[in-house]
């Protein structure tokens, strides 16, 4: 007969001890996320403090629909329309750009790549990250505006497209990175029963394991789109910082980054254009705390 071995007495003092520990270690995870929501809450409150006096002079309506952006005239005028416009040409020209070739490569380094090469490869890419954005900026300054001034026959090299390039670029590790996560969660049964079905390798990826991923790599865009969109330094230095209404990639554009980090030094404290942009500050933080919130709520449901 086998002979069972002694179940392991744990002393109740020692239970009691690890439960406590491990309350104390939930308690203290808690009270610093909950630090992170106050930060976020009091910048809020604090962009909505400084841009309520803007308002009182002048009308909502006017200022989301406004179409010049004249801070400094004799009559200013404070639209939002031109930076709203180059702001949303520079991030969907960035998105044209980041989307194919971000999910392409994730669907390479999930489902194509040996595992030697991905795990070069990976840490390769997630290094462009670490890349401060005024390098991205100098590097389009020099060298990317001459290639579009003459490639395209233009006066000028700084431009919507140079800054939606430069985006792009710098959107890729977000992209990447989160949309191969979502990838490899696919449980691999679901690729078994595709090849056993008859399937190729390429069908699969594209008509089994895509589908299945789509709620994180949809998160995953989105959540790199929301850091393009809050990205300043780069878009300062090449866009060209025109504030006109324009739809054209190789016309120049200023950004609502932009113009708060152009215009925050220079004008008066106090002033209607000093809460102005802290009017503009509070649009663009609406706008990606929404985008950031939707990224979180699909990513949420692809986990269910």
């Amino acid at each position: 007969m086998t002979r069972l071995s002694p179940r392991r007495h744990v002393p109740v003092w020692g239970r009691q001890g690890r439960a406590g520990e491990e309350r104390g270690a939930e308690w203290v995870l808690g009270f610093l996320a909950s630090l992170s929501l106050v930060a976020l809450g009091l910048i809020f409150v604090f962009l909505l403090r400084e841009a309520l006096p803007f308002f009182n002079l002048y009308a909502v309506g006017a200022f989301l629909t406004g179409r010049e952006w004249q801070p400094v005239s004799t009559n200013p005028r404070f639209g939002l329309v031109p930076l709203a416009t180059g702001s949303l040409l520079v991030t969907v020209g960035a998105a044209v750009i980041a989307v194919p070739v971000g999910v392409g490569v994730a669907l390479f380094l999930s489902e194509v790549a040996p595992r030697r090469l991905r795990e070069m490869l990976k840490p390769g890419l997630e290094l462009l990250a670490a890349i401060p954005s005024v390098v991205y900026g100098f590097f389009g300054l020099v060298v990317l505006s001459r290639w579009l001034q003459a490639a395209f026959g233009l006066n000028s090299g700084l431009n919507a497209l140079n800054g939606s390039i430069l985006l792009a670029v710098m959107s890729l590790p977000t992209i990447v990175t989160l949309s191969e996560d979502a990838l490899r969660a696919v449980p691999d049964t679901y690729r078994a029963a595709s090849l056993a079905m008859g399937a190729s390798r390429l069908e699969t990826i594209f008509h089994v394991t895509l589908p299945a991923a789509r709620s994180g790599i949809v998160a995953a865009v989105m959540l790199g789109l929301g850091r393009v969109i809050g990205e300043t330094m780069a878009v300062l230095m090449v866009t060209g910082n025109a504030a006109q209404v324009s739809f054209s990639w190789l016309d120049s554009v200023r950004t609502m980054t932009a113009t708060v980090a152009a215009e925050m030094a220079e004008c008066p404290w106090g002033s209607t254009h000093y809460h102005a942009l802290f009017a503009v500050g509070a649009v663009l933080f609406a706008v990606t705390f929404l985008i950031n919130a939707a990224a979180d709520a699909l990513l949420r449901k692809g986990v269910r």
